[in-house]
């Protein structure tokens, strides 16, 4: 059963490839050696405290879904002392990126996570996360693709099942059409109350916002992206 769910999630995966260019040798040897000192394990049961995921003392803990090359969680992670960073990336290449900075210059406020992301969804405690970024995800552009969009229904229910009641789901995007799918996804699902006071806010980048690479490419080629701000909401 276990395979074939497996099967499955590789069918609807949200995100694309999983590896780009050749490692070079320290990539591979960091891989191979840093990052399982670093993953968090899903073989093993979930923490009572999500904080005890973390071989510091952390007060809050948020997730970044996606992080690419790391640049984002690396500056949020120095920016916000006394914060847990779990960041999740299934992208080799990018996994191996952050790695490299991290063996030259650790962060015990960073865990990391290899895989498909709804699976670390699924294994954290209920109510444990502080915020969830995702930004820039694949936006899938077309239409027989839009089902492996990262919002949804079922991720949606994920992300309300571990934040906590007031946690700040974050999303940003240069691809309107995600942007305007994902308004209309978090419209109707109870848990998410979109922030916005107007018209201005969503296009006004986080107040800690680095930039990304990604945003860079956008703007290069006159994509505006979006900043989303949605706070879960209730208790249950």
């Amino acid at each position: 059963m276990e395979g074939e769910e497996q099967r499955h999630r590789l069918r609807e995966a949200f995100f694309g490839r999983v590896k780009g260019k050749r490692l070079r040798p320290r990539q591979e040897e960091l891989m191979a050696e840093l990052l399982p000192r670093l993953s968090v394990d899903l073989d093993e049961a979930p923490p009572r405290h999500v904080a005890d995921l973390f071989p510091i003392p952390v007060e809050t803990v948020r997730l970044e879904i996606g992080f690419g090359g790391g640049e984002h969680l690396l500056s949020m992670v120095d920016r916000h002392p006394g914060t847990g960073f779990i960041g999740a990336e299934p992208f080799v290449n990018g996994m191996a990126k952050l790695l490299m900075v991290l063996d030259e210059a650790p962060r015990p406020a960073i865990r990391l996570y290899g895989d498909d992301a709804t699976r670390l969804l699924d294994w954290l405690p209920e109510a444990s996360l502080d915020g969830v970024d995702l930004l820039y995800p694949d936006p899938w552009p077309k239409f027989k693709h839009w089902k492996r969009r990262f919002v949804g229904p079922a991720n949606l229910d994920r992300l309300a099942r571990v934040m906590k009641p007031g946690a700040i789901f974050r999303f940003a995007s240069d691809i309107d059409t995600y942007v305007n799918w994902t308004l209309l996804h978090i419209r109707d699902h109870a848990a998410f109350r979109w922030q916005a006071s107007r018209a201005a806010d969503w296009h006004t980048p986080y107040e800690d916002w680095p930039g990304t690479r990604y945003e860079a490419k956008a703007l290069r080629e006159g994509r505006r992206p979006a900043y989303l701000s949605f706070e879960r909401i209730g208790a249950g």
